[in-house]
C-alpha cells in the first residue's frame, strides 16, 4: 500500500470517527448521569439534520447572499432546538421513570418511532438533501495522489471544538462540577445543596443538543431521512459499552478505535464482514472487561 493510500484511508477512519463520537458524547452524558437508555438518541440526530435542512431553506428564500454562511446558523439551530426538545422530554416524560431503565427504553423507543412518522407526515417521506455551501466545496490536495474533502475537514474541526467545548464545561464550570458530584454519588450530592432533578434536566437537554450538532454534521456527507437516526443508534452504544458508559475519555477513544477498525476492515473485507469483526472484536473485550476498555470507577 502506498503512503497516500495509507493517509486516505486513515482519513476516513478519522471521520467516521468524528460523527461516531458526537453521537456517543451525548449518550454517554445521558447514560452515565441518569442511567438512562435514550432509544431516541438517533431521531434526534435527524431532527438536528432536518433543522440544518430548514435553515438551508431559508437562507435560499430569504437570504440568498448569505447562503455561503447558513451552515453556522444551521448547527446553532440543531443545537438549540435538540436541546429544547430534550429538556421537554426529560421533563414530560423521562423523570417519572428513573431506576426502571427497560421501562425508559421501551418509552424512548416508542419516541423514536413518533419522531420517525413525523419527519414522514410533516417534513418529507423521502431523504432531503443539504446544500454545501461553496467554500467547502472540492478539496485540500497535499499530494499528486492525496485530497482531502475540505467537507470532512470541516467536521473534524467542529468535532474537536464540540469536544473541547464539553470538557469545558464539565471540568471548568460550576455546572459541571454539579454534573460530576451527581453521577459520582446522587444522595451526597443533594445533601450538600445540589438540585440533582435540575442537573438531570440540564444535562439530558445537553446530551440531546450534541446530538443535534451531529445531525448537523451528517448532513455534508449524506442525506436524511426518516430512518437515518436508526442506521447509527447502534453503533452508538457499541462505542458507548465498548469505551465505558460513565467515561468521556473512553467514548472519545472507543469512537476512534472503532472508526479507525470499520474504515481498515472494509478496505479489505465487505462492509458486513467489516461490521461483524467488530462486532466480535467488542465482545471479547466486554468479556475480559464488562465495565468497557476504558472504564472508571465511580461510587454508588
Amino acid at each position: 500500500m502506498s503512503f497516500d493510500a495509507f493517509m486516505m484511508q486513515s482519513f476516513t477512519g478519522l471521520s467516521i470517527f468524528t460523527v461516531l463520537m458526537l453521537m456517543a458524547l451525548g449518550l454517554t452524558i445521558i447514560f452515565g448521569l441518569m442511567g438512562v437508555i435514550n432509544m431516541a438518541h438517533g431521531e434526534l440526530m435527524a431532527l438536528g439534520a432536518y433543522c440544518t435542512y430548514g435553515t438551508a431553506k431559508f437562507f435560499q428564500a430569504f437570504l440568498p447572499q448569505l447562503m455561503d454562511s447558513f451552515v453556522f446558523v444551521g448547527i446553532i439551530v440543531a443545537f438549540i432546538v435538540t436541546s429544547a426538545v430534550g429538556y421537554l422530554l426529560e421533563r414530560g416524560l423521562i423523570r417519572h421513570l428513573y431506576k426502571r431503565p427497560l421501562d425508559t427504553l421501551l418509552a424512548t423507543w416508542g419516541i423514536s418511532l413518533i419522531m420517525q412518522q413525523l419527519f414522514r407526515q410533516f417534513i418529507n417521506p423521502k431523504e432531503v438533501e443539504v446544500p454545501t455551501v461553496s467554500w467547502l466545496q472540492g478539496a485540500l490536495t497535499l499530494t499528486e495522489g492525496l485530497a482531502l474533502p475540505l467537507s470532512r475537514l470541516f467536521i473534524v474541526c467542529l468535532a474537536i471544538c464540540t469536544l473541547l467545548f464539553v470538557f469545558f464545561l464539565l471540568y471548568r464550570t460550576h455546572w459541571g462540577i454539579s454534573i460530576r458530584a451527581v453521577t459520582q454519588n446522587r444522595p451526597i450530592a443533594s445533601a450538600v445543596g445540589i438540585d440533582t432533578q435540575k442537573v438531570d434536566a440540564t444535562t439530558f437537554a445537553l446530551g440531546c443538543g450534541l446530538a443535534g450538532i451531529a445531525g448537523s454534521s451528517f448532513t455534508m456527507l449524506a442525506s436524511t431521512g426518516p430512518t437515518t437516526g436508526q442506521a447509527y443508534i447502534v453503533d452508538t452504544f457499541i462505542v458507548v459499552v465498548f469505551g465505558g458508559v460513565e467515561s468521556l475519555i473512553g467514548t472519545v477513544l472507543s469512537a476512534f478505535i472503532i472508526g479507525q477498525m470499520q474504515s481498515w476492515l472494509e478496505y479489505g473485507l465487505s462492509g458486513s464482514m467489516a461490521r461483524a469483526a467488530i462486532l466480535g472484536a467488542v465482545i471479547i473485550v466486554l468479556f475480559f472487561r464488562p465495565n468497557g476498555l476504558f472504564s472508571q470507577k465511580v461510587r454508588r
